[in-house]
């Protein structure tokens, strides 16, 4: 059912819907969306919640992930995520989009645009994917204050830190910075670019009662892990940020690699979503059934008269 005809819609601020998510136990598992047809597939596949990558994003713009899109082309995929689902999605803040003031105008506008949730990390610009290498870390102050920063505006928005230190500054630097953006007023912290299960054990111990976030990206430093197994090692929350575009991107290389061989796609028919598919993911005839209910056609009688 679409958002326009939904009768369950939901009345609760996002960030309340994501905090409910987490009071329940367990873990929270977000796979990423990066627009809102995904969006409706992964609900349908049965999740709850999920998580809007700033590399799914700008490479869906055609651009790489050093956090050259704006906070006005990121609320263009909250608005569409966040209506499609209407599940609590988490959004990648990056470095806040500028300093303490910017972050502000960031969760306002996040939450404007729907988003229950963002994590803000602590890189300079040009900010990188934390799985590469050469990351440049802010003063852990200078991220205090962008945290502080955060927590003043939001309304229900539920803030979460990253820390990209454990590359550079090893599990005592990530550590430290993880309790003094607590202090800064986080929900939850974001240990990224964790490379053994010793470590995720070690950090979770070391920043025990706080609500942790783990990244289970493909092609990156942290060997593949199971929900269960994060959940294991402490963790509560557990994203999978680009894979669904990953997939979608594969295939997409592959039909026009088809087309531009076989001069059509008609070897391609078979790995496509019908048209039948499609309809029933989007809800087109809700659509449809609810503009007829709506307005019906009047046909006029005839031209109308001029007065004498």
């Amino acid at each position: 059912m679409t958002y326009l005809v939904a009768d369950d819609l939901p009345t609760a601020p996002a960030g309340e819907r994501f905090r409910a998510l987490l009071a329940r136990g367990g873990i929270v598992q977000m796979p990423g969306a990066h627009n809102g047809l995904a969006a409706l597939q992964a609900k349908a596949a049965g999740f709850e919640a999920l998580y809007l990558s700033g590399a799914a994003m700008s490479a869906s713009m055609g651009l790489p992930d050093l956090g050259v899109i704006t906070v006005d082309e990121a609320c263009f995929y909250v608005r569409q995520v966040a209506r499609a689902s209407g599940l609590p999605v988490l959004v990648d803040g990056d470095t806040g989009y500028g300093e303490a003031l910017n972050v502000m105008h960031m969760v306002r506008s996040f939450e404007d645009a729907g988003a229950a949730a963002v994590h803000v990390e602590d890189q300079l610009l040009p900010k990188k994917c934390g799985h590469l290498n050469d990351k440049k870390l802010a003063d852990a102050r200078d991220m205090a204050a962008k945290v502080a920063a955060a927590r003043k505006a939001r309304r229900h928005l539920f803030i979460i830190a990253r820390t990209d230190a454990a590359a550079s500054e090893g599990m005592d630097g990530a550590v430290a910075r993880a309790r003094l953006y607590l202090e800064a007023g986080a929900d939850a912290i974001f240990p990224e670019a964790l490379t053994t299960a010793e470590m995720f054990r070690d950090f979770a111990q070391r920043v025990p009662g706080v609500p942790l976030l783990a990244n289970m990206t493909e092609f990156g430093r942290t060997p593949f892990f199971t929900a269960a197994e994060f959940e294991a090692m402490g963790y509560r929350m557990v994203i999978w940020p680009v894979s669904a575009m990953r997939v979608a991107a594969k295939a997409q290389a592959e039909l026009y690699a088809a087309i531009r061989r076989d001069g059509g796609t008609h070897k391609m028919v078979e790995r496509m979503q019908t048209r039948a598919e499609l309809y029933a993911t989007i809800g087109y005839h809700d659509y449809e059934a609810l503009d007829a209910s709506i307005v019906k056609t009047v046909i006029p009688p005839g031209m109308p008269q001029r007065a004498a």
